[in-house]
C-alpha cells in the first residue's frame, strides 16, 4: 500500500509594526512547523510565511534575516499599508498554487499554536477544508471590551452575516477552498465571513487566548467598530431592510394622525399639542440624515468595487533578489 503523501503547510502571519513581537513569536512558529513536520503530520517543505503591511518599523529587515538564517521563513511585503483583512489574502493567494493546506494567525502570540495539531487532524482525518479556531477563553481586554465582541457576533449573525461565534481570523484553509476563493472579487474585505459563503465540509476547534506577548495591540475600539461595521455593510442589506420598515412604520403613523386632525378639525375643535411637532420633525429629520448616511455607504461601496483596483501589491518577497525588482532596460548603445 502505497505510503500517504504528507500536505505542505503554509502558516500566514500579517504582520505591522511588529519589532517588539516578530523576534519572540517567530521562534515559537518555526518550533511548531518542525514539530509537525517531526511528527509526520506535515511536510518537511512547510513553511512559515511573513506578510509585511507596509510596517514603518524595522518588521522586514527582521522577516528578511529570518529568511536567511532559516529556510522555513519566508516573506513578502505590500507597497504600502492596505490593512489586516488585504494583508491576510496577500498571503493567502501567494500561497494557494504552492501548498495543500494554509493555517492563518496573528504574530502577537495570543492565539494558541498548539491548536494547530487539531486543525491538521481534521482535516486529514476527517477531510475537512476549513478548520476554524474559535475562542473557549479571551484573557486579553476588559470585561466591556469582551461583552462587546460577544454582542458584535450575535448582531452579525442577527443582520444575516454567517460568521462562527467567537472566531477571527485563525483558520486551516486547503488550497482546494483557496482556489475557489481567488473567485471573489471583492475589495470590501471581511474574511471571517466570506470563507462561509464558500462552503465545503467544516468544522471548528477551541483554543484559549491570552495576553499579547510584547508590543502594542493595534486593534483598538475604533479599529473593531470600524471593522464590525464593514462587516456587515460588506455582507449583509439588513439595515437597508431596517430603514425601509422603520419608514413604513413612520408613514403608517403618520397617516393614521392626519386623519385624526382632519376629524377634530371637520368636529370643530383644534388639535392639541401642535407645539410638540416641531420636535417630532427634528426627529424624524435626523433619522432621514443617518438613513441616508446608511445608505450612502452602501453606495459608496458599489462605487469601490465597480473601479475593480487591485486588494494588494507585493513589492517584495524574501526569495528573490532586490535587483529583479528593478531591472534594467535592455538598450544596446547604437554606435
Amino acid at each position: 500500500m502505497a505510503e500517504e503523501r504528507l500536505p505542505v503547510l503554509w502558516i500566514v502571519i500579517p504582520c505591522y509594526n511588529e519589532e517588539k513581537v516578530l523576534p519572540i513569536t517567530s521562534g515559537m512558529f518555526l518550533r511548531k512547523v518542525q514539530q509537525l513536520s517531526g511528527e509526520k503530520m506535515v511536510s518537511p517543505q512547510s513553511r512559515v510565511l511573513f506578510v509585511d503591511d507596509g510596517s514603518k518599523d524595522s518588521t522586514w529587515s527582521i522577516i528578511r534575516r529570518l529568511a536567511r538564517e532559516d529556510e522555513h521563513f519566508i516573506g513578502i511585503r505590500q507597497s504600502r499599508n492596505r490593512g489586516h483583512q488585504n494583508a491576510l489574502l496577500a498571503g493567502l493567494m501567494e500561497a494557494r498554487d504552492k501548498c495543500d493546506i494554509t493555517i492563518s494567525i496573528d504574530c502577537d502570540g495570543q492565539d494558541d499554536v498548539n491548536a494547530m495539531d487539531e486543525m491538521i487532524k481534521a482535516y486529514r482525518r476527517d477531510g475537512c477544508e476549513i478548520v476554524y479556531g474559535v475562542r473557549s477563553r479571551h484573557d486579553q481586554g476588559t470585561f466591556f471590551r469582551r461583552r462587546a465582541e460577544e454582542r458584535y457576533y450575535r448582531l452579525l449573525h442577527r443582520m444575516g452575516v454567517e460568521t462562527v461565534y467567537k472566531h477571527a481570523d485563525y483558520r486551516l484553509v486547503s488550497a482546494r477552498v483557496l482556489k475557489e476563493f481567488a473567485n471573489f472579487h471583492e475589495v470590501n474585505l471581511f474574511l471571517r465571513g466570506m470563507f462561509p459563503i464558500v462552503g465545503f465540509r467544516s468544522t471548528s476547534v477551541a483554543y484559549e487566548r491570552t495576553k499579547r506577548v510584547a508590543g502594542e495591540q493595534h486593534y483598538g475600539f475604533r479599529s473593531l467598530a470600524s471593522l464590525a461595521f464593514e462587516g456587515i455593510t460588506s455582507l449583509s442589506i439588513t439595515p437597508i431592510h431596517i430603514i425601509t420598515y422603520f419608514g413604513l412604520a413612520v408613514a403608517g403613523i403618520s397617516f393614521i394622525g392626519c386623519v385624526w386632525a382632519i376629524v377634530r378639525a371637520a368636529a370643530g375643535s383644534a388639535a392639541p399639542g401642535w407645539a410638540v411637532m416641531g420636535w417630532v420633525l427634528c426627529l424624524l429629520a435626523g433619522v432621514q440624515l443617518i438613513s441616508l448616511g446608511v445608505i450612502g455607504e452602501y453606495v459608496g461601496k458599489m462605487y469601490f468595487e465597480s473601479k475593480h483596483r487591485p486588494r494588494y501589491i507585493i513589492s517584495e518577497r524574501t526569495w528573490e533578489p532586490e535587483a529583479d525588482h528593478f531591472p534594467l532596460p535592455d538598450r544596446k548603445l547604437e554606435g
